[in-house]
């Protein structure tokens, strides 16, 4: 392909991506070639893209040495994804792209795609393997920076899939699927270590099961409504949330029901739980003192990480495990 033709795709696909609304726009290649996608060059099989680090874990630990694998959302989380040009770039030559789905992401993979100019791109919803009798209700409301600042994903699906060890199974197995239909060559390998990793999260579940399974006050009150999954899985119930659009302090209104909830002498709840994404609320921790004031015995704030966000530097194949393990002992460090 000429030079010429090749700065003409790349303007087009810049484009494209300004068409469909997407923050940023590919910059042409110029004299000194093309531009820099990202992909190693010495390195062949299958390229794949993930939203943000559960699934890149996912997708790691099936693909080994046989497929690359990259993660586009580091310290931004999927609430708030808003792609750049290097995001597009990177996309020009990827053959597959695994999002959560279930209304996380929005279209944004989509106008990702057209922006990239890469029509071959698979995009593969990996919320959407789970089978709908084993997804949680409940709409997600957040601040997208684009002036939406109530968007329910998927009119009352909740899309927090990857924070159960048991809907994460089905994710990895997806992944699995997708990788051999890719490259049939490896699907052996595939399948072995997609086999090995499901052992690891099968584990994982096992571990936070003995972890809690003495714990009397298992009613929570968590941060934002981001873990039912978690919940189901290790036989918590959630009786309430302290920030339904996080980042936003609960109305009169709404501590007032947080209070009524957690104080009932009957059925008092002293688990209140905080997001290190959101370390500038002060919210749960006066919840905490009001409970106080309230006679609750002994409440605590509790950190849970719904493993949105990422430093680059800490993303491994093994942060997910590490991470929901964290999650799990800061639970059965403060449950009685």
């Amino acid at each position: 392909m000429s030079q010429r033709n090749s700065r003409f795709r790349a303007v087009a696909g810049a484009a494209a991506l300004v068409a469909a609304g997407v923050a940023g726009v590919l910059v042409a290649p110029g004299c000194n070639g093309p531009v820099d996608d990202g992909w190693p060059s010495d390195k062949p099989g299958v390229k794949v893209v993930v939203t943000f680090a559960p699934l890149y874990c996912f997708a790691v630990n099936v693909a080994g040495d046989d497929a690359v694998v990259r993660n586009l959302l580091t310290s931004t989380g999927p609430h708030h994804f808003n792609p750049t040009d290097k995001d597009a770039r990177t996309l020009r030559r990827a053959d597959l792209m695994f999002v959560n789905g279930l209304g996380l992401e929005g279209d944004k993979p989509a106008k990702m795609r057209a922006g990239s100019g890469n029509k071959g791109l698979k995009i593969v919803e990996l919320g959407a393997k789970i089978p709908a009798d084993r997804l949680c209700e409940g709409a997600c409301t957040h601040d997208h920076g684009d002036g939406d600042e109530h968007h329910d994903h998927n009119h009352g699906t909740d899309p927090h899939v990857w924070l159960s060890p048991d809907t994460a199974v089905t994710m990895v197995e997806a992944v699995r699927d997708e990788l051999k239909v890719a490259d049939p060559g490896h699907a052996a390998d595939y399948d072995r270590r997609a086999a090995e990793y499901v052992v690891k999260l099968q584990k994982l579940k096992a571990d936070g099961v003995a972890l809690l399974k003495d714990k009397k006050d298992r009613r929570i009150v968590t941060f934002h409504d981001s873990m039912a999954y978690f919940a189901k899985s290790f036989d918590l119930e959630i009786v309430g949330v302290v920030e339904k659009n996080p980042g936003s302090e609960p109305n009169d209104k709404q501590l007032r029901k947080l209070i009524e909830l957690c104080a009932n002498p009957a059925k008092p709840v002293r688990v209140i739980c905080s997001e290190p994404q959101y370390g500038t609320s002060n919210a749960g921790q006066s919840l905490v003192t009001i409970l106080k004031q309230k006679g609750v015995p002994d409440p605590v704030l509790v950190e849970l990480d719904p493993l949105e966000t990422v430093a680059q530097e800490q993303l491994t194949p093994g942060w997910y495990e590490a991470k929901m393990r964290a999650n799990l002992a800061a639970l059965a460090e403060k449950m009685k």
